[in-house]
This record gives C-alpha cells, structure tokens and sequence, in this order.
C-alpha cells in the first residue's frame, strides 16, 4: 500500500488534544447518537472548538441533558437537538426536510446498535444493518446537498465520518440474506456485517461526492465501555476479556470516551485529511491492513473493496429509495 497517513496523536489522545488549536467558528456539525457515550465527547470538544453542533438522538431527555453539559463549556453557538430514529426510515425523511437548505460542514455518523436480540426495523429491515447502515445511508444521502452548500460556502470540502469498528472482522456482507430472512441469525455476525457496511458506505459516498466537495472516511474509535454494551450481560464481558471479573472495571487497552472520540475528531477537522476520502482510520492514522497477528487491529480487504461498495449502494438505494441517481 501507499504510504500510511499519519496524525501527531495516537491511541489514547483524547478529543480536545485533536482539535487544539483549531477554530471552527461558522461551521456547523451533525452527530448521530451524541446524547452518550463517545458521541457527547466528540459534541463537547467541537462545541468548544467554536462549531454549531446539532445531536440527532431518539432520546429527548437523554440529548437534552448532553446538550446542556456540552454548553457549560462551549465557545460558539453551541449544541442543540434534533429528533433522528436511524430504525424508523421516516424519520430520516423527516429530519432530512427540516434541514432544508442550511449549509453543513460536517456529518458524523456516530450512532449505533451492537450485539442485539434478533430484531426488526420499523421498515423490516434487520435492526443492526438497518440502524447502523440503512438509517445512516439514507441520512447521508439526504444531507449531502446540504454538505456541498457547506463546501461551496467554506471554500474547502465537507465532510462525512461514518463510525465502523474492529467488528467488521466478523463478517463480510452476506449478499443473498442481509437481513436474516432465511440463515440463523447471529449477533455478532450481524454486528460484524453492519459495521462492514458502515466502512464501505464511506468508499461508495466518496467515490460519488469527492467531486463535489464532500469527503467520507470510516473510522474504528477503539473498544470504549459505553451505553454500546446495553445488550450485553457482564458475564459475556468478563467471558470476552473486557472487564475484570473481581472490579468490573474495563480491561487495560479500553479508551476512555473522551479518547474513544479522538479518531472521530481527527476524520472531521485533521488537516492530514483534507480532500481525502474512502479511508479507513483507526488510532489518529490510516489503518494498516488486517492481520493474524494483530486480529484487534487493522482493516480487512472486504470491507474497503470497491465493487461491494458499489453493489452495497445499489442495494442500499432500492432499500432506502434514495441514492440511486447520486
């Protein structure tokens, strides 16, 4: 591979470390799922930078109180909320015609599912896919405009940052039952597949929008003990050599959420990254490739192929019923 893109930070930076020195005055940001976890910590620390953060969540209580914290300490216009269902495809639509017309800078694809139950979508898709993926695909897509408004305004591109995860390793997308219509459903393998899709969205996005002034990188934040593991018993933690059976702390190599958001951060402002897209970063870097050797780290081939991408958007497309001329 070319030469790996580099950043001064690394594993455990944090995400005001990142964004140090940075003015993002006059920028405006949308983060999905930041009313917890490392979706707060990336709000808080481009509030304090300067940007408008807007927090698209399915919890009004829950945003409400990030979006007071966030503006304890914020230097600019702050952070407000937004009412987003990744599971509920209308309401997608719905935030998409409230933006209308208004300029975005950045668009953070933070929010997610992991490890659930088998479940359905309000549309009947496959709720780890359909939340992770679809709801985020549709979301994207229905910004973008929004996204090359931002870019034509700034004079430099947008961008676009799509969470994925280590996870991915897990499965490629299994193309003839996305959704477990058919096949024994498996939890981590659904996780696996969604966060699949997540790093190829981010291929397919910038491969169509580059040229429009709207970049797109995927990114692995590293294992963080969030409101993520809500579907997990401590038992199955403890089984998987996260958490210490006797403290029930998080095991060492865990981030903090603050550290946890620093890859976020640096996909949304790094300068490294400018006019960069169809990436997949890990660590404040470009990842390297998977490896045996090192299983909890690195990008798998599949998951930054350019023809899944492509099959993946189609799919998406029909799904969804938006992309398709984009």
């Amino acid at each position: 591979m070319a030469q790996r893109i580099t950043s001064p930070f690394g594993t455990f930076s944090t995400a005001r470390e990142v964004v140090s020195g940075q003015d993002l005055s006059g920028r405006t940001v949308l983060i999905t799922g930041a009313a917890t976890g490392i979706g707060v910590e990336t709000a808080r620390a481009l509030a304090e930078a300067g940007a408008e953060v807007v927090i698209a969540a399915r919890k009004p209580d829950l945003a409400a109180q990030a979006v007071a914290d966030i503006n304890r300490t914020a230097t600019g216009p702050g952070a407000r909320f937004e009412m987003l269902d990744l599971s509920r495809l209308d309401s997608v639509r719905e935030l998409g015609a409230r933006w209308g017309d208004r300029p975005l800078h950045l668009l953070i694809n933070n929010a997610g599912v992991m490890a659930c139950p088998l479940d359905r979508t309000a549309d009947g898709l496959e709720m780890q896919v359909g939340t992770n993926h679809f709801g985020h695909f549709l979301l994207g897509v229905l910004l973008a405009p929004a996204l090359e408004r931002g870019a034509q305004a700034r004079g430099a591109p947008s961008r676009l940052v799509s969470l994925s995860s280590i996870g991915h390793r897990r499965s490629d997308i299994v193309w003839d039952d996305i959704h477990y219509r058919t096949r024994p459903y498996e939890k981590w393998g659904s996780y696996g597949q969604a966060k699949t899709a997540n790093s190829l969205f981010a291929v397919g996005f910038n491969r169509r929008f580059a040229g429009r002034g709207i970049n797109a990188n995927a990114v692995m934040p590293g294992g963080i003990m969030t409101p993520l593991q809500r579907h997990m018993a401590r038992e199955e933690m403890v089984a998987m050599g996260w958490i210490d059976p006797e403290t029930g702390a998080a095991r060492e190599g865990f981030k903090t959420p603050e550290q946890g958001a620093s890859t976020s951060i640096w996909a949304a402002v790094g300068p490294e990254l400018e006019g960069i897209g169809g990436l997949y970063l890990e660590n404040c870097a470009e990842a390297a490739p998977w490896s045996a050797e090192a299983p909890m780290a690195g990008v798998m081939p599949y998951a930054l192929d350019p023809e899944s991408a492509e099959r993946l958007w189609t799919v998406s497309a029909e799904t969804t019923g938006a992309g398709a001329q984009a």
